[in-house]
């Protein structure tokens, strides 16, 4: 009886201590809840209304459980993932953009970002992405200072993700708030829903799905806008590269280095110039270019936001040669010598008899 009573007191001195040791856990972290399996991964043919419709739900539960507003997630989700259409999105649930860094241990996938080649996050779930982004910024030392804010004020919020370096656009927090007020997604935040049925809802994203060129917002005298997840505006009379430099507080070679040109060239009124360094491939959904008359590679470089030497590396040409009219240009594939083979050649000359 002696030893049954023993051995039930260290039971309960190690269940005692157990609790002790694991309560600072729950007090400053996410409350624990098991990630669901089941959840579907619905991300075809979404615009931002059935993008909300879909995943509303996980942006809630996660604001309870973590206490991010549900704004917050849902418009970064949005921005992120292009609606739930980009490439990481669709093969990796990986809605938030979120890199491995150090420390991840679940799966992987290689993907070309700022570099070709990087690392980022896979989930098996659309829930698990939302439910680890969640996790990466209540864990996130840098990321402390937000939850000093009320969970209603998302502007606060959009304005703490930029200066905490989220992300490196110069207008992320601008984004982030159009898409919150364009969207009524602050509802979500007080517990209420959306009413699609009300004349105030705008939808704002009226251009086909894959085309991420819908995120505005007024910077100064200019309008930012994206493409292939890349800022640019367009040039108005009278800008140099001096005045952009000014306005968008640029170092002075960074503009000309972005957009492939020298310094001191001459800018013409509705050219492209992006404010961000362009990509090694065009957008998900913009796979083959045909030429019109008059272009080169460098104006569809500008085009799509691909950098010039890319683009001649995928087609399997020369850099300094020219496309000719009806030609057929790869934005994201790499050309193979057999598809270069099959390709008829223009003919523009014909022998008169």
């Amino acid at each position: 009886m002696n030893r049954f009573i023993y051995i039930v007191n260290r039971k309960l001195n190690y269940l005692r201590y157990s609790v002790i040791f694991l309560f600072p856990v729950f007090l400053f972290g996410c409350k624990t809840y098991q990630v669901p399996q089941n959840q579907t991964n619905n991300y075809t043919s979404q615009n931002r209304k059935s993008y909300i419709e879909n995943y509303k739900d996980l942006a809630i539960r996660e604001m309870k459980r973590c206490g991010i507003p549900a704004s917050i997630t849902l418009a970064q989700a949005m921005l992120e993932s292009d609606n739930g259409n980009s490439t990481l999105a669709r093969k990796a649930n990986n809605h938030f953009g979120i890199k491995c860094h150090n420390g991840w241990n679940g799966e992987k996938i290689y993907h070309d970002d700022d570099r070709r080649g990087e690392c980022f996050r896979k989930y098996n779930t659309v829930y698990e992405s939302y439910h680890d982004h969640s996790d990466f910024i209540a864990n996130g030392s840098r990321y402390q200072f937000l939850f000093d804010h009320d969970k209603s004020d998302y502007k606060a919020w959009a304005k703490g993700l930029q200066r905490a370096g989220y992300a490196t656009s110069n207008t992320y927090a601008g984004l982030l708030i159009k898409i919150i007020e364009d969207n009524q997604l602050y509802l979500f935040d007080y517990g209420k829903d959306i009413d699609y049925s009300d004349n105030t809802y705008v939808d704002t994203q009226k251009v086909q799905l894959g085309d991420i060129d819908n995120f505005k917002i007024n910077v100064n005298k200019h309008q930012v806008l994206t493409k292939n997840r890349i800022e640019y505006i367009i040039v108005k009379k009278g800008d140099t590269f001096k005045t952009l430099t000014d306005e968008f507080q640029k170092i002075s070679w960074e503009l000309p280095k972005y957009n492939e040109i020298p310094e001191d060239a001459v800018l013409a009124e509705g050219q492209i110039i992006y404010l961000q360094p362009k990509r090694n491939k065009a957008e998900y959904g913009s796979d083959f270019h045909e030429v019109k008359e008059g272009e080169t590679m460098y104006s569809i470089s500008q085009l799509y936001g691909i950098k010039l030497n890319s683009l001649y590396e995928k087609n399997l040409m020369e850099k300094g040669t020219e496309p000719k009219a009806g030609q057929k240009i790869w934005l994201r594939k790499l050309k193979t010598e057999f598809d270069k083979a099959k390709e008829t050649p223009i003919i523009t000359d014909f022998d008169s008899e």
